[in-house]
């Protein structure tokens, strides 16, 4: 059986009375309505579109089985061409939403409106009762009224909407637009276990290693949704859904979304080795603020405000990283420190980024914070260790290929390099590309440099073309005028549960030195190689790691000391600096809302003695001159103070809020520090740290020094 539909047009951007209309404003004409005189032309345009629908409009049968009863409300333009264009639609079922988008496909180009003889595009809003007998009244009416009335009461209808414009301003269905937004996934290695196999599996044109990846990037490889509907708790009350399912503010129209919520990070532990304090304490309350202009402009600000008190060797640590101005220390990844309360820390950081997508291929960012290159626990290219910064990335995505620049301004804040009472600036820029060259195996090519504001030379405009090489650019400014690296990096999967992959950094690389078996001071060299397990053991959700990393002293450094590979007192890739071996183990799990995890770290460290006979730079610390070196070969890795390290955590929490990565949690800490000498930076030190709390989980706390 046939079924009817009223179709009732509001016009948005014109004036429809026809009075006021005169020879300058036409209504958009179907072919049908080319000979109606002028003054019935608008009520041929919704008779002949109404018609239209009427005939090709069919309810869905699951809106029928269910028995719905409602409205649908469609915004459509006909542009300056004469073509349909539906802007938005407001229905209960999005099958009702799919068949008037199906009908609208259907319309024929028409002829467009006019203004003075000039092609415009014009707006309407269409309601739609369900059923569609309801609106056969409506419609035996509305083909009874005279054009004159008719526009009379649309005109009122006009007035009304635009002085009740601010109350129509309403959120629609959130329907969690950040997972296929260009919003960064925030750098949490948890995070991004639950989602690595699938976007390494073989086959995929994928490039994991160039991070912090876009939501948007993943979701085609991960259902973003689906795996958090599987954690949604069943609540009715506003603070229960808040709690455990939902943003605190979440709003979305056709046009924009965005998302406000109330961040912690509360712990409360116990180093039992610890005789000052009797408890350690993190006390961070953030604001984060995220969301969507259109479908490629997105927008991702935090601040946080924190206190804490950390285990002793942590605290030491973060004292060793001081700031030239009298400030106490440099908390670890996060940013100067102020004293606060009983030998606490006061460490105030703020994040953000604009994030602008203009076409599939590219994607601009500009924001403060952090970036990591690789697909390992650690980097050796370029980690999330060292505090925020500023930068500007682009990423170019196409055929095999993924392209990525970034631009940054980093400081150096030791007293030795302070000049009148500022810190020194110093900017950076690399570039990595990552090549698919068959469908299991990956290349990367990395470069980066590091330069310096002398002689007012600023941001070297020589270092913002994307596609140049940054050694021939540092040699031509003169080898002093800047520090250049290069790297690699590769990925085999062998299939869809085990990866391998691995780095090399090169920092100064002199054939003769390198293959001339002398151990030069010149053979600045480090490497990386890692394995994963996803789902290991045929246990879903078990995720295994194991990764080798090792540094030559002097990697990093430089002979002028502030054009070394570090910012705030902290190494940009290795949070060791250089002259170590490493090898570490991981095991993470997750099943439903429950996880843990388990973290062994063994190496072996080379410190500088700083001693009053001693002050020789053995190549640990990258922010010593290695002009102050001891010898110029027989260089060895674990030189100068060798120090044995263990690090061994474990972790495991409930996810509270999936929305937000809201977590609780208990974790434990064995540390052991063993130099051979003990001085003032390289002490002996046994630590058993207990640590309980909550935490959104949206950056990567690192107790591993």
């Amino acid at each position: 059986m046939k079924s009817y539909l009223f179709l009732l047009v509001l016009l948005f951007c014109i004036n429809l009375n026809s009075q006021a209309q005169g020879d300058t404003q036409r209504f958009p004409e179907f072919p049908q309505c080319l000979n109606v005189d002028f003054e019935n032309k608008a009520m041929c345009f919704k008779n002949t579109l109404r018609e239209f629908i009427i005939d090709n409009y069919k309810v869905p049968s699951e809106v029928i089985k269910e028995g719905y009863q409602g409205e649908i409300t469609v915004i459509f333009e006909v542009d300056e061409n004469g073509d349909f264009a539906i802007i938005y639609t407001e229905a209960a079922y999005t099958e009702l939403k799919e068949e008037m988008q199906r009908i609208f496909d259907l319309l024929p180009q028409i002829k467009p409106a006019t203004y003075n003889a000039r092609p415009v595009f014009v707006q309407f809003k269409m309601p739609v009762k369900i059923p569609l007998s309801l609106n056969t009244g409506q419609l035996e009416q509305t083909s009874r009224s005279n054009y004159k009335v008719e526009t009379e009461i649309i005109q009122l209808e006009k007035e009304n909407d635009l002085t009740n414009e601010y109350d129509e301003i309403q959120s629609g269905e959130f329907t969690r637009p950040r997972y296929e937004s260009q919003i960064n996934i925030p750098l949490s290695h948890e995070y991004y276990s639950r989602f690595d196999a699938e976007f390494n599996k073989i086959g995929v044109n994928t490039h994991a290693a160039s991070k912090p990846l876009l939501f948007s990037e993943v979701s085609k490889y991960y259902d973003f949704k689906a795996e958090e509907n599987k954690m949604l708790k069943d609540a009715n009350s506003w603070f229960g859904r808040k709690l455990l399912n939902e943003h605190l503010v979440q709003y979305q129209t056709e046009d924009y979304w965005f998302t406000l919520d109330f961040a912690l990070d509360l712990q409360l532990g116990k180093d039992f080795q610890q005789t000052e304090f009797d408890f350690t304490y993190n006390n961070t309350r953030a604001l984060i603020f995220q969301g969507g202009l259109g479908k490629n402009f997105n927008f991702y600000t935090v601040a946080y405000e924190n206190q804490g008190r950390f285990a002793d060797y942590y605290n030491r640590f973060a004292e060793s990283l001081r700031p030239d101005g009298g400030d106490p220390a440099i908390i670890p990844g996060r940013g100067i420190a102020k004293p606060f309360m009983d030998e606490g820390y006061d460490y105030p950081v703020a994040e953000g980024y604009l994030s602008y997508t203009p076409n599939k291929f590219f994607n601009l960012q500009f924001g403060h914070g952090k970036n990591f290159i690789g697909d390992g626990y650690r980097s050796l290219l370029m980690s999330d260790n060292a505090s925020p910064y500023p930068y500007f990335k682009l990423n170019t995505t196409f055929w095999k290929l993924k392209y990525t620049n970034t631009w940054m301004s980093l400081r150096d804040v030791r007293p030795a390099v302070t000049e009148n009472g500022s810190f020194r600036t110093k900017y950076m820029a690399n570039h990595y590309l990552s090549y698919n060259v068959t469908k299991r195996l990956n290349i990367g090519l990395f470069e980066s440099v590091v330069w310096e504001n002398d002689n007012n030379r600023g941001f070297d405009l020589n270092y913002l073309n994307p596609i140049i090489f940054y050694r021939a650019i540092e040699f031509s400014t003169g080898a002093r005028g800047g520090n250049a690296i290069i790297g690699l990096t590769s990925k085999y999967k062998f299939s869809d549960e085990i990866n391998v992959y691995g780095q090399m950094i090169i920092d100064e690389f002199s054939t003769s030195d390198v293959f001339g078996g002398n151990q030069s001071w010149k053979n600045k060299l480090g490497y990386q190689l890692g394995v994963k397990y996803f789902d290991a053991f045929k246990i879903p959700g078990l995720f295994l790691q194991a990764e080798y990393n090792q540094v030559r002293p002097y990697t990093y450094s430089h002979n002028t000391g502030v054009l070394n590979y570090g910012h705030n007192n902290q190494s940009m890739a290795h949070l060791w600096g250089s002259n170590f071996r490493e090898i570490l183990a991981i095991a993470r799990y997750k099943k439903d809302r429950w996880y843990g995890n388990a973290k062994v770290i063994y190496g072996k460290r080379g410190f500088d003695y700083n001693m009053a006979t001693n002050q020789a730079a053995y190549g640990g610390d990258i922010y010593t001159s290695e002009r102050q070196r001891p010898f110029d070969t027989g260089v060895e890795i674990g030189q100068g103070n060798t120090t044995i390290s263990l690090f061994s955590s474990i972790e495991a929490g409930y996810i509270v809020n999936p929305a937000t990565n809201l977590k609780l949690y208990g974790s434990f800490i064995y540390r052991s520090f063993d130099p051979d000498i003990k001085t003032a930076q390289a002490f002996e030190n046994t630590t058993t740290w207990l640590n309980f709390g909550i935490r959104t989980d949206i950056f990567n706390w690192y107790y591993d020094y």
